[in-house]
């Protein structure tokens, strides 16, 4: 199909040597199996493996052109994710996408805050190129977005492109949940 689009998923785990059948695996299976969106699914627990899986796919990958979504499931605070016991600015992982995600959009999993300034979130578009990054500004624990509203927004996504109407929609759609969750976008 001419129009499939891809999801990149980067999950981060305390040791990527264990198998891991994470709730995230099973959230993807479900979004191939209920709404035909394919995706690639990889494991990190070092900075040092987010930036080799990130290279496999961009240079590697010959269909790095159909990932519209890079899915990044990690713990983190307003301004940073966390690897294990390490944390990494926004600005730091815009640095480590330096002009690598042009058209993207990165979306973090609600396991981690998503709260940036404008100053912030426009140094983070600016450096990678990507189209624009979104999540959630609340955690909550009993309510993974991975297993709800990420499903729901790839989904919309997947049927309009425009990311101005895909959130309109999921608002529309699902409205109790993205403000529960406090959905955000920054482009």
């Amino acid at each position: 199909m001419e129009d499939e689009q891809f999801i990149f998923c980067l999950e981060s785990v305390p040791d990527v040597e264990t198998d891991h059948d994470t709730e995230v695996v099973k959230a993807l299976e479900k979004i191939a199996l209920q709404h035909d969106i394919a995706s690639i699914y990889k494991t990190c627990d070092t900075i040092e493996g987010l930036e080799e899986s990130l290279n496999t796919l961009l240079y590697d990958d010959h269909n790095f052109k159909d990932y519209e979504i890079i899915y990044l499931v990690m713990p983190g605070g307003p301004n940073n994710i966390q690897i294990n016991n390490y944390f990494y600015s926004i600005e730091e992982i815009a640095e480590l996408f330096e002009g690598k995600m042009k058209g993207k959009v990165i979306h973090f999993a609600n396991k981690k805050i998503l709260e940036l300034s404008d100053e912030e979130s426009q140094y983070f578009l600016d450096i990678t190129g990507a189209r624009a990054i979104s999540g959630y500004g609340r955690h909550v624990k009993e309510i993974p977005s991975y297993r709800t509203l990420d499903i729901a927004f790839f989904s919309i996504f997947q049927d309009h492109h425009d990311l101005k109407e895909a959130v309109e929609e999921l608002f529309q759609k699902h409205y109790d949940l993205a403000k529960t969750l406090d959905f955000r976008l920054y482009y």
